[in-house]
């Protein structure tokens, strides 16, 4: 479903990553990891066709990816609501302009709406909901045009700890019944162990490139809270930790071996 083949991104003389190469098969829930600047974000904006490779190529679905890319679905850590619409309106605006009749997608827009809990805010405003039930709309937003691929940029990052394992606890179990592909960038390595199938680990910038690919065998459905209480849990951070440890040493004392 999705591949990067020797891919860099460059920002004029500046190389954020560098011939980056993995393969993410259809369904599979990806996270990427690595300490801050390496580049997360940028990787992300290759597979949405926002960015053009330096070098290398991005594919999904068999196809290169050569202009914003209409597979993909993107959650970003700041919500992408627009204010002056209600929280209906902002769901249903996928579909309108993706060519769905409006009263068609009036309708789907209050399904998702009531899947994910808001079912009585549908009038709301952004400024009069919860950061909370904000991330709950900005997720519906996405998953309402069913897109195969899910891009997911550190999108609790900003929620408390209990709202953010509700968020978590929800995502699953909407991916586990669309079974989207899904990369999903954190900074939270409990997070990403107790979401993902596989966990990418991304070296200290400038020049990042990818350091591990480490596979997160943990028994689905998973429960985000009770993950880390798995067998098995702690000998996947312990692993990923210890290279993700170096990284961000090196990121914070500016060393690169």
């Amino acid at each position: 479903m999705l591949e990067l083949q020797g891919a860099s991104v460059r920002y004029g003389g500046f190389t954020a990553v560098q011939d980056i190469t993995f393969e993410v098969p259809d369904g599979q829930f990806v996270a990427v990891v690595g300490p801050t600047g390496c580049g997360k974000s940028s990787l992300l904006n290759l597979v949405a066709g926002l960015l053009a490779p330096a070098e290398g190529s991005v594919r999904t679905g068999g196809r290169p990816v050569t202009t914003v890319n209409r597979d993909c679905g993107y959650m970003f850590q700041s919500d992408a609501l627009l204010p002056w619409k209600t929280a209906l309106d902002n769901v249903l605006l996928g579909p309108v302009l993706r060519g769905m009749p409006k009263a068609e997608a009036r309708n789907l827009a209050l399904q998702w709406l009531g899947r994910v809990g808001l079912a009585d805010f549908q009038d709301r405003y952004p400024h009069q909901l919860s950061g909370g039930q904000r991330k709950r709309v900005a997720m519906a937003q996405v998953l309402v045009n069913r897109p195969p691929i899910l891009l997911m940029d550190e999108p609790f990052s900003a929620l408390d700890v209990q709202t953010r394992a509700l968020m978590e606890q929800e995502l699953l179990g909407l991916w586990q019944e669309q079974r989207a592909t899904v990369l999903f960038v954190t900074h939270d390595l409990e997070e990403a162990i107790a979401l993902s199938d596989r966990v990418l680990l991304l070296t200290a910038g400038p020049g990042s490139h990818l350091k591990g690919d480490h596979t997160v065998d943990l028994r689905r459905p998973r429960n985000v809270v009770e993950a880390r209480f798995m067998p098995g849990f702690s000998d996947i951070y312990e692993r990923v930790w210890s290279g993700l440890r170096e990284e961000v040493m090196a990121s914070y004392t500016g060393r690169r071996e």
